[in-house]
């Protein structure tokens, strides 16, 4: 039981990571990777990344792994209101604030969209 206890301690995450607090809940993340495959699918996207702050979600969409990245979901606290606002950056042009995120990837889905 010892052994097993000295395991458990050298792999606890860093403290940083256990102090963030907002995250991407697992509706919300399942959503956005289920948009995410459709672009890769259509040779849109082919890597994405997340990252978590204290007060915001971010996740990352990039055509190429060595690119900056061509859109940003992020999800974040408003600290007055204490209310969750996401924001869609998608080819460096930043859209409104959304109060539901699927209001947020419908207008994703439609930047995608193209015409044979």
């Amino acid at each position: 039981m010892i052994y097993y206890f000295i395991i458990m301690q050298s792999v606890s995450l860093d403290n940083s990571f256990n102090n963030s607090k907002l995250f991407f809940s697992r509706i919300e993340l399942s959503k956005i990777l289920s948009c995410y495959s459709s672009g890769v699918s259509r040779g849109k996207w082919k890597d994405y990344a997340i990252n978590f702050k204290k007060n915001e979600a971010i996740f990352f969409m990039f055509k190429h792994s060595l690119a900056s990245p061509d859109c940003i979901l992020t999800k974040f606290k408003k600290k007055k209101k204490n209310e969750i606002i996401f924001n869609l950056n998608y080819n460096n042009k930043k859209k409104n604030n959304f109060k539901k995120i699927d209001d947020l990837l419908i207008l994703l889905k439609r930047n995608n969209l193209k015409i044979l």
